[in-house]
């Protein structure tokens, strides 16, 4: 949903959604319906309780002094603080498990520790980590990680018991993601190019 953080503004985010799953509404069902924050720990299990959505969270990284940095937030509600409430989260069961979103960034948060430490934190949360190349803007810092580095990154995750599909930012080309595969992609037919995009757009 793009709208900043929508558990700043809790009672607006859940009247509309509750409009939106009511059978006199829209009638969509909760369990397709996800609220992405970065982590507003208070109103986390509201919305849980309140309007009983599926639950997404801006995790990018397995240290406080990191997170800080990447979702100032952190400050005010720490990674515990903010774990601890997500494996209270009420209806939270392996059907309705939370997404936990995390960009790769090369050389700051991408190392096989670092892999480990995440499955280490998200222990007994039923969760899947969604894995996000970073794409970079001009002026930046950071890089994404090396594709190959985020496949074993994935790899640890995966063989830890939880799904870690590498999510393409809203259906970018795969081969472009990191400008990695750039020299492969421009070798492929059209047709090869359009069934990879579908790929990437698809959830």
């Amino acid at each position: 949903m793009g709208m900043g953080e929508p558990l700043y503004n809790f009672e607006a985010v859940r009247d509309a959604l509750l409009i939106a799953v009511d059978g006199e509404g829209i009638a969509i069902s909760k369990r397709r319906i996800t609220l992405s924050t970065s982590g507003v720990v208070p109103n986390i299990s509201r919305a849980g309780a309140e309007i009983g959505c599926m639950l997404a969270v801006s995790l990018h990284a397995v240290h406080d002094e990191l997170r800080n940095e990447l979702v100032p937030l952190n400050r005010k509600y720490p990674i515990k603080e903010l774990l601890d409430t997500c494996r209270n989260y009420p209806g939270l069961s392996n059907a309705r498990r939370i997404t936990f979103e995390y960009v790769m960034l090369k050389g700051v948060n991408d190392s096989l520790g670092d892999a480990k430490a995440l499955v280490k934190l998200l222990k007994g949360i039923p969760a899947k980590i969604n894995l996000i190349p970073f794409n970079p803007w001009p002026g930046t810092k950071y890089e994404c990680s090396d594709w190959e580095r985020i496949e074993r990154f994935s790899e640890i995750i995966f063989n830890a018991g939880y799904a870690s599909p590498v999510r393409t930012p809203r259906g970018r080309d795969i081969l472009a993601a990191c400008g990695q595969l750039k020299s492969a992609s421009e070798k492929l037919s059209a047709r090869e190019r359009l069934a990879l995009r579908a790929m990437a757009m698809t959830d």
